[in-house]
């Protein structure tokens, strides 16, 4: 009996210190959360696709990747609408050149994109944070960067999965943008910054950028991972072209 559990105790040490061996360190694992639904339309969806993988490949977003400790981050991104439709459009990948930048941009670029019904962003909360989860990545900062055009209408409230997020040590920024003009009948949402500020963003550092409209979405994207990735408020920096 001894014997037997002095075994499983060796295998059980053995299996640990091989799942902390096969983790990556990096200096970041940052989950993109991206809004699908369908008060976004095709030209509106097709800017805010190509923001990303602009943004991915940028000078400075690099520059910013390579200043880190380990040099590296990992990136996973995903889509969302209704508590129906979470999806991992690209799952974990790491980020440690430009090569491998240019990789994911292209990736992404490829990836088909659908439109669903409802904005569910706690939802979209829950299924980012579930990414960390077995991620195969270790590091200091787990961040989740979620943008959209309005707030939840669909599944749990917000801030309810953001504060249990935030309690893991995971921080939400946001990119909210701000649309003029209806929505399905319904009058622009003018406050959508302050829902963001208020039911969305959390943890230490914890800030949004706001986007006008989709037209200026890759500028705010850009700015936005600069000072996710760099960890240093860039609010003063210049925008990367």
């Amino acid at each position: 009996m001894k014997r037997r559990t002095a075994l499983l105790g060796s295998l059980a040490a053995a299996a640990a210190a091989s799942t902390a061996k096969a983790a990556t360190p990096v200096d970041l694992q940052l989950v993109l959360a991206v809004d699908v639904s369908r008060s976004i339309d095709e030209v509106e969806a097709e800017l805010q696709r190509r923001g990303y993988v602009e943004a991915l490949t940028n000078d400075r977003i690099i520059d910013a990747i390579l200043s880190g400790e380990n040099r590296r981050i990992a990136v996973c991104y995903t889509e969302w609408a209704g508590t129906h439709y979470q999806v991992v459009v690209i799952d974990w990948a790491v980020i440690d050149s430009p090569s491998a930048a240019r990789r994911f941009a292209e990736k992404l670029a490829e990836a088909p994109r659908q439109s669903q019904s409802w904005t569910a962003v706690g939802a979209a909360l829950a299924h980012a944070g579930q990414r960390f989860e077995n991620s195969g990545f270790v590091s200091k900062r787990r961040v989740i960067d979620v943008s959209g055009d309005g707030r939840t209408n669909d599944g749990p409230p917000a801030e309810l999965i953001r504060d249990r997020l935030v309690e893991q040590g995971i921080v939400v920024n946001g990119l909210p943008v701000m649309m003029n003009r209806t929505n399905f009948g319904r009058p622009p949402d003018l406050t959508l910054d302050k829902y963001y500020e208020e039911n969305v963003i959390g943890g230490p550092g914890s800030f949004m950028i706001v986007a006008d409209n989709f037209d200026h979405f890759g500028r705010a994207v850009r700015t936005k991972l600069v000072r996710e990735i760099s960890g240093a408020d860039v609010t003063n920096w210049p925008v990367p072209a």
